[in-house]
């Protein structure tokens, strides 16, 4: 699995940001036709989008695409153009239903196959941001065997469902676990959504600290400086690694004995505690061969 800590939304109708976007460290470059294009230059933002794919990825990133939603229409024009050689995924926003993802999927197999991708090869990152979509979350990120993660986006979730938003963010609790339960039940990532003041790194880092701690593997970023902060809060701490070979090494030596449960400096370790410790393992093994 590759790490999804760091996702940086780049606008698809600028040129100097995508040029900039190649050299920068995070783990997923998405070259944005949705939210950030206005709809006069989105034909513009495609042609931009697909000449700039094959070189994108320059530090070794992820590129991903996002999309218009199925509903607005502009869904199929956007992935006609941008589904080529050296594309990773697709970012698909607000899928209400597990239909809305596999209409895309089908859409990307069937270019796949046109254009001589390998097939399976164009991931999907579905968005959880309607009240809808949220009930249906887990739909959405079992739909398809292209889907990687899903992403939960709080500010169109507050606009549909009438939340208010506050600096403390307790209102967004129920649809952030939500999105993590669903992910962890389908077997993808599940990322947080971005934290609209670029220039608060401390209300940045207390944010994505709490998103870590529910459970989220990573955070959707909208500025270039989230991008060192959020890594270093998501990548495991030499102490929690060797803490967990250790976790692996009792478990794996009571096992031996035929024991199913051992004890390390006085606490209990089960298959649940071992299984923890071997997923940071693996997580801290991606993010070392991604970062060198």
């Amino acid at each position: 699995m590759e790490p999804l800590r760091t996702l940086l939304s780049v606008p698809g109708n600028r040129q100097k940001m995508i040029d900039k976007a190649r050299h920068l460290p995070a783990d997923v470059l998405i070259l944005d036709l949705e939210d950030s294009i206005p709809r006069s230059e989105k034909a513009a933002a495609r042609t931009m989008v697909r000449e700039s794919i094959a070189g994108m990825a320059l530090a070794g990133q992820q590129v991903f695409v996002r999309i218009n939603s199925i509903a607005g229409g502009l869904a199929l024009e956007d992935l006609e153009a941008v589904i080529a050689p050296g594309l990773d995924g697709i970012n698909q926003p607000k899928p209400a239903t597990a239909g809305d993802v596999i209409a895309v999927a089908d859409i990307i197999e069937r270019l796949e196959r046109e254009r001589g991708i390998e097939w399976g090869s164009i991931k999907l990152l579905p968005w959880v941001e309607t009240a809808k979509g949220l009930l249906n979350a887990f739909d959405i990120a079992s739909a398809s065997p292209r889907v990687v993660g899903i992403v939960f986006g709080a500010e169109d979730f507050a606009l549909d469902t009438g939340i208010m938003r506050t600096e403390e963010g307790d209102e967004l609790l129920y649809p952030r676990m939500t999105v993590v339960v669903a992910a962890r039940a389908a077997g993808v990532a599940a990322v947080d959504t971005p934290y609209n003041n670029f220039r608060d790194e401390a209300g940045l880092a207390l944010e994505a600290a709490l998103a870590r701690n529910l459970g989220f593997d990573g955070k959707f970023l909208i500025h270039p400086d989230q991008i060192a902060p959020v890594n270093r809060i998501f990548r495991p701490t030499g102490e929690q690694i060797a803490r967990a070979r250790q976790v692996v090494a009792a478990f794996e030596a009571a096992e031996a004995q035929g024991l199913g449960s051992t004890s390390l400096d006085g606490k209990m370790i089960d298959t649940p505690i071992a299984n923890q410790a071997r997923r940071l393992l693996t997580m801290a093994d991606a993010i070392a061969r991604r970062e060198g």
